[in-house]
């Protein structure tokens, strides 16, 4: 596979760009995965991404958008370069779940309680053995506490556990006057019940957002309407600060805003077979259909020349065979459907290509959407034929998730075992493991 003729060869594409740190502190930046020195400025950030849009021999023009997170420097950088800037949805719901809970004493009181709680069992074999009695004992599930990544999104998970295992902790930690104050206080349950009940349904987000070989960007729209109607949207039941944490959190919406980033995610949403115009503002639909006419129309190849055929008739002389040759062919005799054959290929008729590509818009607007669970690409590989530049606008705003699990391949490769890894090297192997 020849990734770099291959990219060469697209009409257009994304990228996704953000900053790490080897465990030997070295700086890298995601792009092309390559070795990135000196400061992390936003200069010096837009100079890299352009220097490795040029290695890779791919034109700026050609670019859809920019996927990354929230940091100041990234920003700066592709207002530098002047580039469309699209917000990771991951990170932004990340941001929106930790600006939630901040600022509340009652839920810092009852997490730190829990992050306490699963340091002292996994330091200490013997309360473990206590905890796993406990819970055969008390006929609870035989689970081990889970410990909180902050960049996983695991808090929840870590509070349901301790909810679940509440009454084996308890019988285990006041078994031992040491281990006492570690005991859930008499408001803690109730505040991780309210923290669970209004987080605990965005858990299944996570997984689907960290998906690289589907589509992603299409689902940004109508995820945010689910948010809105159904998912963070108050239920009979929910206690104030299940409320209020919800409320929190729809901030989300205004960062969505910009005329730009939603003219983008319109026309994503547009081109992806399960939606359409499913979640877009009626007021919108003409802006986008205009767009996508005029981009198609650009897209156009040069104009096909149709040769018209020449009714009149015209006796062929084969000329005389001179020296040797082989004998002249028979001519074929004519059938009599030749003649009508002919006498329908008139005059070339103009052919108003906005009229066209109007006429394929309307046929992929009346054609019905497909289930949520079936892959749009797929879809579009089979029905290019029908919608052959609608098709290229799939192409080109329906590309498959780039996430950051390039950073987690990263940081396997450059392991404790293997933190003497060059630069060079680490790009090298980084670019095998995700293209091989």
């Amino acid at each position: 596979m020849n990734v770099e003729s291959e990219l060469r060869e697209s009409d257009h594409f994304a990228t996704i760009t953000d900053l790490w740190l080897s465990r030997t502190t070295e700086p890298y930046i995601s792009l092309m995965t390559s070795f990135f020195p000196g400061e992390h400025t936003g200069d010096n950030i837009a100079q890299e991404m352009r220097g490795a849009l040029a290695d890779w021999d791919l034109k700026e023009d050609q670019q859809v958008c920019v996927t990354t997170d929230n940091a100041s420097n990234m920003i700066k950088a592709l207002e530098v370069n002047g580039w469309t800037r699209l917000q990771c949805f991951g990170h932004r719901l990340h941001l929106a779940i930790e600006n939630a809970v901040k600022g509340d004493n009652r839920i810092s009181r009852a997490t730190g309680v829990c992050k306490k709680l699963v340091c002292h069992f996994s330091h200490s074999w013997k309360k473990r053995v206590a905890l796993e009695q406990a819970q055969k004992h008390l006929n609870l599930p035989v689970h081990g506490l889970i410990t909180e990544c902050q960049t996983r999104w695991s808090r929840v998970l870590m509070i349901n556990r301790i909810l679940e295992q509440q009454k084996a902790l308890h019988e285990v930690l006041s078994e031992d006057r040491n281990t006492r104050h570690l005991i859930l206080g008499h408001q803690d349950p109730d505040v991780l019940e309210s923290v669970s009940k209004a987080l605990g349904s965005l858990l299944e987000f996570t997984a689907a957002l960290s998906g690289e070989d589907y589509v992603s960007v299409s689902h940004i729209k109508p995820i945010l309407n689910l948010f809105n109607t159904t998912i963070l949207a108050p239920e009979e039941g929910d206690t104030d600060m299940t409320k209020s944490l919800k409320k929190k959190m729809l901030y989300m919406n205004s960062k969505y805003e910009e005329r730009v980033t939603q003219e983008l995610l319109d026309v994503a949403s547009f081109v992806d077979p399960r939606y359409k115009t499913q979640y877009i503002s009626v007021n919108d639909i003409p802006i986008i259909k205009a767009r996508l006419v005029s981009e198609m129309k650009t897209m156009e190849h040069k104009p096909k020349i149709m040769h018209s055929v020449e009714c009149t008739r015209v006796e062929e002389v084969s000329p005389p065979v001179v020296g040797g040759g082989p004998p002249p062919t028979k001519k074929a005799k004519k059938s009599l459907a030749s003649f009508f054959k002919i006498s329908t290929a008139s005059a070339t008729v103009p052919i108003d290509p906005i009229a066209v590509i109007e006429a394929e818009l309307s046929a992929y607007m009346q054609s019905s959407t497909i289930d949520n669970e079936e892959d749009p690409l797929l879809w579009w590989r089979t029905h290019k034929v029908n919608f052959p530049r609608l098709s290229n606008m799939a192409r080109k705003y329906l590309p498959p998730a780039l996430p950051q699990r390039l950073f987690s391949a990263s940081g396997n490769i450059v392991s404790c075992e293997r933190s003497c890894l060059k630069p060079d090297m680490v790009n090298k192997l980084v670019f095998l493991a995700k293209n091989l």
